[in-house]
């Protein structure tokens, strides 16, 4: 009997350590994330392509060539090709036409025949590419090989209309549109993803912290030393040699939960619409800040000054200048205790009714007077 409740208390003494080591777990596991959210594969990545095209079909919306001679000298070169050859000394007049650009994204590992959705914007004065038809236009990458055909007809979400008096209302912008699946792959663009004997992960934010987590839980994960970090943003991972072991491989590493480092303690500020976001690990020191603002106004109540009767004189307008200044907020000052947390930071000018700007003013002056614990950027 001894031995059965010595033995149900050692199990009891397990449970409880196994639900305090769960519990400890928990607020980690909460902040971490996939390495495939962190970092990218070097190499993976896609490859933007452009082409220049017409498009066909506008109801009267198309480049006026008087202004976009280009656009006409396009169609005379895609009209010989055709066979189709037009006196030099003519110049069509067309409504119905718009020269354009496309471009495209070609993702990683794509392959031929393949479709992918490309963007149709206009180069010349055409008012809105609505209804038109894109021809078949080759799309090239930075080396100037052909990686993509396309042609199809153009979505367009916007909407222009226009009067004869010049006036005119557009709805988002009826001069880009898209062509989904409108391009087929022609080419392959070559990898290196199954030629390197190790993977190599790039981190979006480069971070020591995150880098050293990262390494340290691959090799956690597969039970190994597989990760080394190689700095603030490489994290090397061998991998297998075969292409479906490889893949298999990185499909379970980017699965794994890694617990990011803290962002630095900075502070951003745009300077052109007012907006300030504090970094969570922004810490001010001790620091006493009196906010205050000046209110000035100017009101202009000019006289009247009327002659004498019979006296030959004018009647004249005399300006009249009223100017007040007023000092709001006196007195409004409050002291910050070493180590003030973001919380205490955005309470205590709250309480002052601080705007934006007036917010910045604070910021500045705090990490001119050695006061603000974090990096200042203004954008």
């Amino acid at each position: 009997m001894r031995h059965l409740l010595m033995r149900r208390r050692n199990r009891l003494r397990h449970i409880e350590q196994a639900l305090v080591a769960l519990l400890m777990l928990v607020p980690d596991m909460a902040h971490a994330e996939r390495v495939k959210d962190l970092a990218s594969v070097e190499g993976v990545r896609s490859n933007p392509l452009i082409g220049y095209g017409l498009v066909v079909g506008l109801d009267g919306s198309g480049d006026q060539t008087t202004q976009a001679p280009f656009t006409t000298q396009s169609l005379k070169s895609m009209l010989a090709q055709l066979g189709i050859t037009m006196p030099a000394n003519v110049n069509p007049q067309l409504k119905n036409v718009a020269a354009v650009a496309v471009s495209a994204e070609l993702p990683a590992f794509a392959k031929p025949g393949q479709q992918i959705d490309v963007t149709v914007s206009s180069l010349g004065n055409a008012g809105s590419l609505r209804g038109g038809a894109l021809l078949m236009t080759p799309l090239k990458g930075a080396d100037g090989q052909t990686y993509a055909i396309a042609q199809g007809n153009v979505v367009v979400g916007g909407l222009g209309v226009s009067g004869k008096d010049g006036s005119r209302v557009s709805i988002n912008v009826p001069s880009a549109g898209r062509i989904p699946n409108g391009a087929q792959v022609e080419r392959v663009v070559a990898s290196r993803f199954a030629a390197t004997p190790a993977l190599r992960f790039n981190l979006n934010a480069p971070d020591f912290t995150t880098a050293a987590h990262m390494a340290q839980s691959i090799n956690t994960t597969l039970g190994g030393s597989f990760a080394k970090a190689e700095d603030a943003v490489t994290v090397s991972v061998d991998a297998p040699a075969d292409a479906d072991q490889r893949v298999t491989f990185l499909s379970v590493v980017e699965n794994i939960e890694v617990a990011p480092g803290d962002a630095a303690a900075r502070v951003v500020i745009n300077s052109r619409t007012g907006t300030v976001v504090i970094g969570n690990r922004v810490r001010v020191m001790p620091a006493a800040v009196s906010h205050g603002s000046l209110a000035v106004t100017i009101s202009e109540k000019p006289q009247v000054s009327q002659p004498a009767p019979f006296s030959d004189g004018q009647t004249t307008v005399v300006p009249r200048s009223q100017i007040e200044v007023t000092q709001e907020g006196s007195g409004r000052m409050f002291v910050f205790d070493a180590g003030v947390s973001l919380d205490d930071l955005v309470k205590a000018v709250n309480q002052v009714g601080a705007a934006p700007g007036d917010l910045v003013a604070i910021l500045e002056a705090l990490k001119e007077a050695g006061a603000l614990r974090a990096e200042l950027v203004v954008i």
